[in-house]
């Protein structure tokens, strides 16, 4: 793995005016930290294409922290990308992170003139060349729609291979499924960085919501620890930022090359584990 580490902390666009100001506040306070870079997402469907944009173009441009957009190529033409691809070149953006992107309700399996993550990289390859370092997706404990993890991780080599710089994994609880999952696709020639994608747990509900739905395994012990808080915020904050903070040793003691936050537009979450791992500034 890479011996030169690298820290980078996730937003999503909102839909206020309020909240996109604190995501700015946010975004500031992070920045104290030096980040490596900052990526903002992209709604099912490019849902959120010019809210990201916007987002993006701020963040880097005002912020001063390198941004990287999210762009999908589910619903989106051709021309709609090229068209992104160069917005993105001609402000100076050098980072994008290539995904498939998610079927938006009711598009059945319509899904633009590019099928898969894959085809995207080679896309935003011949019609940009070398000036975007490309972050792909990787599923250490397997992508909800795949067929089997077998094919899920030829799936990802194939993202590598398609001229991808580096990968960012959706997040997990248990070191173990990531080093099994490098060290699989080590076998398959991917050499580039793995970057564990790292979130913190500030709520079961919602966390355990959305672990149910994109696939990330969330242990029983810690789903019953959780469980028995209750409504205890305090409690389940304190536990949570234990769990991920020895998670995270784990994983940097291993050679993990970095460490890439889910923020969910919040600062504090994200800082106390950096805190307790007594990560640089």
């Amino acid at each position: 793995m890479s011996q030169e580490r690298r820290y980078s902390f996730e937003f999503f666009p909102t839909k206020t005016e309020a909240g996109h100001e604190k995501l700015l506040t946010v975004a500031r306070q992070l920045a104290g930290y030096n980040p490596d870079f900052f990526s903002c997402t992209y709604g099912a469907g490019g849902s959120t294409r010019d809210r990201t944009l916007n987002t993006v173009l701020q963040l880097d441009g005002e912020v001063k922290v390198p941004t990287a957009p999210h762009l999908s190529c589910v619903g989106d033409s051709k021309a709609e990308l090229r068209n992104l691809l160069n917005t993105y070149r001609d402000a100076g953006i050098r980072r994008i992170v290539a995904l498939r992107g998610d079927l938006p309700s009711g598009m059945g399996m319509a899904s633009g003139e590019l099928r898969h993550a894959s085809d995207l990289v080679e896309f935003i390859r011949a019609e940009t060349g070398g000036h975007f370092h490309i972050e792909v997706a990787a599923y250490p404990e397997m992508h909800p729609q795949a067929r089997n993890f077998e094919d899920d991780l030829r799936h990802f080599a194939a993202k590598m291979q398609a001229g991808a710089n580096s990968a960012i994994t959706q997040y997990f609880f248990n070191a173990d499924s990531y080093f099994h999952f490098v060290e699989r696709a080590r076998k398959l020639g991917v050499e580039q960085p793995i970057v564990p994608g790292i979130m913190p747990i500030t709520n079961y509900s919602k966390l355990a919501r959305f672990s149910d739905a994109c696939g990330a395994e969330l242990p029983r012990w810690v789903r019953k620890q959780l469980e028995a808080y209750g409504d205890d915020l305090e409690s389940i904050q304190a536990f949570g930022e234990q769990v991920v903070t020895q998670m995270c040793e784990k994983l940097l003691d291993g050679g993990a090359p970095g460490l890439h936050f889910y923020t969910l537009n919040q600062a504090e979450p994200s800082l106390a584990i950096w805190n307790n791992l007594g990560l640089p500034r």
